[in-house]
């Protein structure tokens, strides 16, 4: 077979059809984020960019509390953590981050994993493949890590509609009634920005005895008194199983964790292959992360402003009549509904303006759905917010593309 005209054709299929993904070549600017440099590919040449579209949602990647954290951890341990946590890879950091993070979510205990994907493929993985006949309920919007681990697994799976109580009831109850059950979802959903009634699903699980597995990584650190994302904001974490987060979003380092129960906790700490066989986080990551979420406990500040921020870009837009997604979430999809006039104007956007704002295409949203996904932060100015508004406008009107308010 000739492998590489597999590859040449694939590729230029997706080209062609607007959903070829080219990465942007940025220099982040330690003090002065959301401003990175661009590096323009094969030229040698940068220009300055404002990123529009990170998941660093506070800045706390740029924060000095976090910064001088990691500093430290480098020059008290090094850089490598040495191994995997069962050999030489348990650093203090480590132990003291996970101590810090089932507190945060008011659990007895927490794991730590290489990132979010990792945490949701390993945990839903070993979960649906140990217990006997177990079957997963889970929501159809769910993320690729969450239908990975749950593929992975083997196990019986029904996906119900989106935030559908329902249909969500209905299918639990043509389960077999002495069948385990988990009931898998996430709280705040990154491409449209819904975020799901987390008490009324639990009363759903509850009825049929489910366990509950709630995915906060788009909430950690954003919602609640004390960041502990969406279900601390309602008051109902104790009535989840298990809370699964990320420390490379709002947090502003990497790495994902779980928390849950003490036994819970160290089940999968010893049958998870995902967590046993995989390098340890670098100390100096979990110092940031550490410093991030203490932070972040006590200071309610970034979140005040990141909320004023949102609500001036939703208000720019509809203003100019630029349609958005309308939710209750941070995330400010603007819909452009063609994958070509998408790529177009986050091109146009990056090279004429200076603005960085990621087309969303297939096969991460439905064709037809194409966005440009913007992430307002507490440190973009109302200069940055103006000028995006204001070329985003211009470029509108290029592509004849429909102005509306808002659209649902």
């Amino acid at each position: 077979m000739d492998f590489e005209s597999l590859f040449r054709a694939d590729l230029e299929q997706l080209k062609d059809d607007g959903n070829y993904r080219v990465f942007a070549d940025l220099e982040r600017r330690a003090g002065s984020f959301p401003k990175a440099h661009h590096h323009f590919e094969g030229s040698g040449q940068t220009r300055d960019v404002t990123v529009w579209c990170s998941n660093d949602y506070l800045g706390m990647g740029q924060s000095a509390v976090v910064t001088s954290a990691m500093h430290e951890a480098i020059d008290k341990c090094g850089a490598g953590a040495g191994g995997t946590r069962n050999i030489s890879g348990t650093n203090h950091y480590h132990v003291l981050l996970e101590q810090e993070l089932a507190d945060l979510h008011g659990k007895e205990a927490a794991l730590l994993f290489t990132s979010g994907y990792v945490s949701n493929w390993a945990t839903l993985g070993t979960l649906l493949s140990r217990i006997p006949d177990v079957m997963v309920f889970s929501d159809e919007m769910n993320h690729a890590s969450m239908i990975e681990g749950i593929r992975h697994s083997r196990a019986r799976k029904v996906i119900w509609k989106h935030n559908d109580l329902d249909d969500l009831r209905a299918k639990l109850a043509a389960a077999p009634a002495d069948a385990p059950k988990i009931v898998a979802f996430e709280s705040v959903y990154s491409m449209d920005g819904d975020i799901a009634p987390i008490e009324a699903i639990c009363d759903v699980a509850d009825e049929f005895g489910a366990m509950t597995y709630l995915d906060e990584v788009h909430a950690v650190g954003m919602y609640g008194p004390r960041g502990g994302g969406i279900a601390e904001r309602e008051g109902v974490m104790d009535r989840l199983t298990i809370i699964e987060g990320t420390l490379g979003k709002a947090f502003g380092v990497m790495g994902g964790y779980i928390t849950g129960s003490v036994a819970l906790i160290d089940w999968i700490r010893s049958f998870a292959s995902g967590f046993i066989f995989t390098t340890a986080l670098p100390p100096a990551l979990a110092a940031g992360a550490l410093a991030s979420i203490r932070h972040l406990k006590k200071s309610a500040i970034e979140r005040r402003r990141h909320k004023e921020n949102v609500a001036k870009v939703r208000a720019g837009l509809t203003k100019a009549g630029i349609p958005w997604l309308d939710n209750p979430s941070h995330i400010v999809p603007v819909m452009v509904r063609d994958p070509k006039k998408c790529k177009w104007i986050s091109d146009i956007l990056m090279d004429q303006s200076g603005i960085y704002v990621q087309p969303i295409n297939y096969p991460t949203v439905a064709r037809g759905a194409e966005r440009l996904r913007i992430t307002p932060t507490p440190l973009h100015t109302d200069a940055d917010i103006a000028k995006l508004i204001s070329s985003l406008s211009d470029l509108w009107s290029q592509c004849a593309l429909a102005r509306h308010v808002a659209v649902a």
